[in-house]
Parts: structure tokens; sequence; C-alpha cells
């Protein structure tokens, strides 16, 4: 599988939180010459996460929306866009990411702390423990969950100083739509798990409470072993906040590193042609190309 040299990137938000999650992201990836977009989900628009827990108990419009909506949002933004783009994805854009790689709308892709597609049962405790509210059982559907800073010293920013967590809370914290979060348990969240894909990197964190290490790990293993390009890269002392961690950058440039190499061999294959001048790869460089496990920390 070859990454086409494409310059643009489309990150996809995660559940709980605001689309501003991204900033720091776009401004060190535009810095490197990516064009990049982070849409809001639908009804999730507003400048800031506080501009978004205001709007209760009234965002009905949010509380009503779908998984499959949001993944058509993202799948048409994505068509939408001059050239095909590397997805990037956090926790359910993690998932999403993954959708969108199964229906060929990304040339590269990273899902980083991804909540797993429908296939991969996410029995790991401490998930259920900081998930299962957004479920919102014996509630109304009409009515978004805000989840409360209690819970999300669990989830998101476990490990860190209280005046951290504080501040993640009131920039980040963002009321969600249950359907949206029952969707996951659907087709809506299905992936092909056998079908061949461009490059896709799975990433973890040791310290994860909502997507732990050994999840990641259970979704990275259910993809068949197919000659795509596939790879998994766990990372020690991060969270779920895994974007706004002080680390942050070094996980950003792990991922660039990653999307530049799988794009300089495919400018590399250009150049290696047989005698009827169809391009190919040696048998060493296939093998190379072969289905890769790294579980190395960084």
């Amino acid at each position: 599988m070859k990454t086409p040299n494409t310059k643009t990137i489309l990150f996809v938000t995660g559940a709980f939180v605001s689309s501003n999650c991204w900033n720091d992201w776009r401004t060190y990836f535009e810095s490197k010459g990516y064009t990049t977009h982070a849409p809001a989900w639908p009804h999730k628009d507003a400048p800031t996460a506080a501009d978004l827990r205001a709007r209760q108990p009234n965002d009905i419009e949010l509380a009503r929306l779908t998984l499959t909506q949001l993944v058509d949002h993202y799948a048409n933004f994505a068509k939408a866009l001059p050239e095909k783009p590397i997805i990037i994805g956090h926790s359910l854009g993690g998932m999403i990411t993954q959708i969108l790689t199964n229906r060929d709308l990304a040339t590269a892709a990273v899902a980083i702390h991804s909540v797993p597609p429908q296939g991969v049962l996410p029995y790991e405790f401490s998930f259920l423990k900081s998930a299962w509210k957004s479920l919102g059982l014996f509630t109304s559907l009409d009515k978004t969950y805000m989840m409360s800073f209690k819970d999300f010293q669990y989830a998101f920013v476990n490990g860190l100083p209280l005046y951290e967590q504080r501040l993640a809370y009131e920039t980040l914290a963002a009321p969600e739509s249950k359907r949206v979060a029952r969707g996951g348990l659907t087709s809506a969240a299905a992936v092909d798990y056998n079908k061949p894909h461009v490059p896709l990197l799975l990433t973890s964190g040791d310290e994860d409470h909502i997507t732990p290490a050994h999840l990641n790990v259970r979704n990275f293993k259910k993809y068949k072993r197919n000659g795509s390009i596939i790879e998994y890269k766990e990372f020690k002392g991060r969270n779920h906040n895994v974007l706004g961690l002080k680390t942050w950058k070094e996980d950003a440039d792990y991922i660039l590193n990653w999307i530049s190499k799988y794009q300089a061999k495919a400018g590399h294959s250009k150049t290696v042609k047989t005698n009827n001048h169809e391009n190919h790869h040696t048998y060493r460089q296939q093998q190379r190309l072969r289905f890769a496990y790294r579980t190395n920390t960084g």
C-alpha cells in the first residue's frame, strides 16, 4: 500500500469535548506544511466548550444526533476536500477514523486512543466505569449527557494535578448525545477488519482509563493480516487527554514521522518498474511493509 504525498489532514474529534482540542495540533501540523481541518460535530459548532455547556438543556438537536449521522458528516467533509486526506482521530473520533478508512476515504490514517469498532467487546473495567453513564440508561434521549468533573477526572485527566484537571475540564468538556454513545453498540460502528486498507496507525497510552492499552491492542489485532500496513504504538505516561498533555508534541512528531515514512516509500516505489513499466516492490521491500506489531514504548 502506498501513501500519496497529500498535504491535507482531517482531524476527527471524539466525544465529551469541543473540537478546540485540536488547536495546538493544527498549528503544529500547519507549521510542517500541511493544510488542516478539524470540523466540529453537527450542533457542536460553538466557539468554546463553555458556550456548548450553556446550551443545556435546550440542545435538543445535539441530543438527537446519531452515530450514523456523525460518521456521514465527516465522510461528506472528506469527500468535499480538494484531495483525499490523511485522517487522524482521537477516542470516538479514532473509531470514526477507522470507519472512514474502511470506506476508502483516506490516504493514511491514525487512530489515537481509539474507541473500538463493533466486533471488539470493551470488557475492561476502566472503560465501563468511564463510559457507561453516557449511554443514558433510563433517561430521556432528548437530553444531552454532560460528564461531571469527578467523572472527567477519572476518565480523561487521571494522574494530573488538580489545577490542570480543572483547566482541562473548563476548556474542553462539552455535552454529548446519548444516541451517539449508544450507536457504538450497533452496526453503525462496524468496520470490515478483513478488507485491505491504506496505512493505519493505532496509538494508546498506558494510563488511559477510557481506552486502556489492552483494549487498543485487541482492536489492533482484530485486523486481518492481508498485506495492508497497520502498526501499533503505546506511549508511556499518557491518559485519555493525550492531545493536551505536556507531551503532546512528542506524539505529534511520532505521527508526522510515521506519515513521512510511508509517503517516502510511495515516492520511491514510483521509480521502481518492471520491464513492462508496471510499478512493483522487491521482495525485500514487501517484507518490510508486512503487517507490523510495534509495542515499544515512547
